[in-house]
């Protein structure tokens, strides 16, 4: 059967609201290539799952999704759980764009379709972490509050930097977390502010988080941020803006395929900007489960 449809699945209330307006301009785009494409309001995950359970995904060439990671990550869970194995490709317009940031993918729409058009792909993994999977960051911690609390009209208007005004905000309530850490690489009882589980190298608009992250190597980049005096904050936080934070000596960073938290506390937690789990968190990495629409520079994988 002949694989010409794309199903476009938009968030309209990400970021910039992009695609509110611009429906046309795709559909007529695709058409001329004889794709024909199948327009998905992102409401929520139920809208989707109920789509994805009787789609035939052999009519289907790739999935265009396009919004933030929180867009992508409704994405990957209901294709996870309805077993969809299709390209993706990633039409940036949420408030910081973590994860399209690792591929260098443009944020004009005529960048966008053009590359959705080809058929350069490269593969990512992803990570689950108890039932829930995430393609660019799994979060543990002070900032993970930050990120719920900020009010989403004031994350469409300010972008990254509503993140950082809320998170002085709230400074003062700032208190540590004791956590349980297990893996193969490193096991230890810490104090903690803050825990990324990267696979991407972005989180936050900080673009410098995990430099040496490889979406496709079959492990998670860990950055633990321990306890600390609150004048070392300051110098720590440049260090991250210019990716020098894994030799600062409150920080803790290491690779690992699979990794177990727990805590007695109650912790907050985040899946690519959405609500986590509850404790204990079981993580792991699962390699090379989706292939990314790229530009040809960045290809790695086969084409369709």
């Amino acid at each position: 059967m002949k694989r010409n449809k794309v199903l476009f699945f938009y968030n309209p209330e990400a970021g910039n609201r992009l695609f509110k307006s611009n429906h046309d301009f795709i559909v007529e785009k695709f058409q001329k290539n004889n794709m024909f494409v199948v327009m998905l309001r992102g409401d929520n995950k139920e809208t989707l799952l109920e789509f994805m359970k009787d789609m035939r995904q052999d009519e289907y060439r790739k999935i265009i999704v396009a919004g933030g990671d929180g867009t992508i990550n409704t994405l990957i869970n209901a294709m996870m759980e309805c077993n969809i194995d299709l390209p993706i490709s990633i039409f940036p317009s949420g408030t910081a764009n973590d994860f399209a940031y690792y591929f260098d993918l443009p944020h004009d729409l005529d960048g966008m379709v053009k590359i959705a058009l080809q058929e350069h792909y490269t593969y990512t993994d992803i990570g689950r972490v108890n039932n829930k999977y995430f393609i660019n960051v799994a979060a543990i911690g002070f900032l993970v509050d930050v990120s719920q609390k900020t009010d989403p009209e004031i994350k469409n208007t300010l972008g990254v930097i509503s993140y950082y005004l809320k998170g002085v905000s709230e400074l003062p309530k700032l208190k540590p977390i004791s956590l349980r850490i297990k893996s193969e690489e490193y096991t230890a009882e810490e104090k903690i502010y803050f825990m990324l589980v990267m696979n991407g190298r972005s989180a936050g608009g900080f673009r410098r988080i995990a430099p040496m992250s490889e979406v496709n190597d079959g492990k998670m980049d860990v950055i633990i941020f321990r306890e600390m005096p609150i004048l070392e904050m300051a110098p720590l936080l440049i260090n991250v803006l210019t990716g020098q934070h894994q030799e600062n000596k409150n920080v803790i960073a290491f690779k690992t395929a699979k990794l177990y938290l727990e805590s007695d506390e109650n912790v907050g937690t985040d899946v690519d900007g959405e609500k986590g789990e509850d404790f204990p968190l079981d993580i792991e990495v699962i390699p090379r489960k989706f292939r990314i629409n790229t530009l040809m520079d960045n290809m790695e994988g086969a084409k369709w």
